[in-house]
């Protein structure tokens, strides 16, 4: 006989499976994002406590990123990244969107000056003064 706790639950709560799915490293972040609105469930925000079942798209923010999702399968508990990787499917727009999203990044980040060394002690007092606002 098998025990309960083996066997794969149908639904599972969202904040369990989006740290099962490792888009958050605890599940205290996993809540504070969806109680920050940056969860949608099928179009809907969402509370920790409901419930995910596979087929049900989920939309999670993190920081410049959006991840659309498909739910394949609900886990309970955080596995190894190769479980992870199969508790969800990426749709194509998503994969595009933060490819674009990576993309502009890479070429702002291109046209930032960037120092060829660390100022030294002077330069720092006078890029300091300058802040401050002093004169020369």
């Amino acid at each position: 006989m098998a025990k309960q706790n083996e066997s794969q639950p149908a639904k599972v709560r969202l904040d369990r499976w989006l740290w099962a799915a490792r888009f958050f490293k605890t599940r205290r972040l996993s809540v504070e994002a969806i109680k920050g609105g940056k969860v949608e469930v099928d179009g809907v925000p969402a509370k920790p406590a409901r419930d995910v079942s596979p087929g049900q798209r989920v939309k999670v923010r993190k920081g410049a990123f959006t991840f659309e999702v498909v739910v394949r399968d609900v886990a309970n508990q955080r596995g190894p990244a190769k479980v992870a990787e199969q508790l969800y499917e990426e749709t194509p727009e998503s994969v595009a969107a933060r490819e674009k999203v990576r993309e502009q990044q890479r070429m702002n980040a291109a046209f930032v000056p960037r120092p060829d060394h660390r100022p030294d002690k002077r330069s720092r007092r006078e890029l300091a003064r300058v802040k401050r606002g002093g004169g020369t």
